[in-house]
């Protein structure tokens, strides 16, 4: 048996954490003197120490490395709760991961600045009328994805012929959250279709004589900055955006992987 002291020195765990793992009954010493209050360590008791280190490196809480040692739940429970603890490392990875994108993408933006190149051509364009079947929603950019692919559920019965490429995303800032954009998701429609769900509607957009347009694949290393280089143009230029109509963006498909695809970024603007 160790006192408190020299198990600290053993298991490199500080007294005053020691006492605090028996406070809350994490780690109790195997003995505890009735006259003197000094607190017995075992050595096998240095498995549990490493044990707790093992849980707490993992992310676990203490609560949840309290329940992992000493209470008696099924294989099935700690299999849930590893599970839970891999799906919000990997949630954690996953936001990290995209963080470290955007780091190279200022990057690379900063080694751009005061040059003359870009990689995209601001083009200024006509745009004829259009009508879309549309889907709506407030969220984030990366919801996209997401929306069309409730948009498509919701065109499973009808005729796709009259449905036609490429997908077309409508937004503008959501009056509701800051955060959020107000966006409809939709396609061209060639004909008429009668009796559509209440969460579908047909949008016509009006022709635009003067439209800056914006054109990159979106596997491009600027791709999330396309956005800045179309502003600084029309800043540059003299324009301004057209009030009461929302930014365009056409997504043109190159294979049947939908990540492999050529985006058109489309601003109505006035002088």
């Amino acid at each position: 048996m160790f006192k408190i002291g020299d198990f600290s020195m053993l298991s490199k765990v500080p007294v005053k954490t020691l006492r605090y793992y028996d406070q809350i009954e994490l780690l109790k010493p195997r003995k505890t003197d009735r006259d003197t209050g000094y607190r017995y360590y075992s050595a096998e008791q240095l498995l549990e120490v490493n044990r707790i280190f093992l849980y707490k490196e993992l992310g676990f809480t203490l609560k949840q490395i309290a329940q992992l040692l000493h209470e008696e739940i099924s294989l099935e429970q700690i299999q849930g709760m590893f599970k839970l603890k891999e799906s919000e490392i990997q949630q954690l990875l996953e936001k990290e991961q995209e963080k470290l994108v955007r780091i190279k993408e200022r990057m690379q933006l900063i080694g751009r600045e005061g040059s003359a190149e870009r990689e995209q051509e601001v083009i200024v364009k006509t745009v004829e009328s259009e009508r879309l079947i549309c889907f709506h929603s407030h969220g984030s950019v990366e919801e996209i994805p997401f929306l069309f692919q409730t948009l498509n559920h919701l065109l499973e019965k009808y005729n796709r012929e009259l449905i036609t490429e490429p997908q077309t995303v409508l937004w503008r800032e959501s009056a509701e959250k800051e955060s959020d954009f107000e966006f409809e998701v939709g396609y061209s429609v060639k004909g008429e279709i009668a009796s559509l769900p209440k969460e579908l509607y047909i949008r016509s957009l009006p022709a635009e004589t003067t439209m800056a347009t914006l054109l990159f694949h979106s596997r491009s290393t600027f791709a999330q900055t396309a956005c800045i280089d179309l502003a600084t143009w029309i800043e540059k230029n003299g324009y301004r955006v057209k009030e009461d109509q929302p930014g365009r963006e056409i997504y043109l498909p190159l294979s049947e992987n939908q990540e492999d695809r050529l985006i058109e970024i489309q601003i109505p603007i006035e002088l």
